[in-house]
């Protein structure tokens, strides 16, 4: 694995890969490259339910948003 990149990555760029993490309780962020530049932003939450089958709710209002 090189790690040395060429990935231009914008402030803004930074921002929505921020956000993305700090809605997230539960769940994973995939960046898309293509060519050296970021595509895509996909954010994926997952809804866990505790020992007593109550749902955990997540953090932020739309649970299954992208970016």
């Amino acid at each position: 694995m090189s790690t040395l990149s060429n990935v231009n990555v914008t402030e803004e760029v930074i921002a929505e890969i921020q956000h993305a993490i700090e809605q997230l309780r539960f769940g994973s962020v995939e960046i898309t490259v293509h060519e050296g530049r970021v595509t895509q932003i996909e954010k994926r939450e997952k809804v866990r339910f505790g020992q007593d089958a109550q749902r955990i709710k997540p953090t932020a209002p739309a649970a299954a948003s992208n970016h």
